[in-house]
């Protein structure tokens, strides 16, 4: 089970029969790819899912130490839509 980036490039290495090195190498670049990818819109892997920005606004949180009420920044982040057939897959 891959669990960390060493796990992937381990399983992918066993997987396409090619070197770590070659596997790390592909890693890098899917990685690279996804992000950007998404940077210029969405990224669709068809049976695997998308990955797009969702953004989100400013707004006040709580200091759960302290209580005190802070302002954090609007910011953009990354999310993940799996699709219906890596959904199917899990739920076997």
């Amino acid at each position: 089970m891959a669990t960390s980036k060493a796990d992937m490039i381990e399983l992918m290495a066993g997987a396409a029969d090619i070197s770590k090195a070659a596997a790390e190498k592909a890693y890098n670049a899917f990685v690279k790819g996804v992000i950007d990818g998404v940077k210029s819109g969405s990224v669709t892997l068809v049976g695997f899912g998308t990955f797009k920005i969702s953004h989100r606004k400013a707004r006040t949180g709580v200091n759960p130490r302290t209580g005190e009420k802070i302002q954090i920044a609007a910011s953009n982040a990354i999310v993940f839509k799996a699709g219906k057939k890596a959904k199917e897959e899990v739920n076997k």
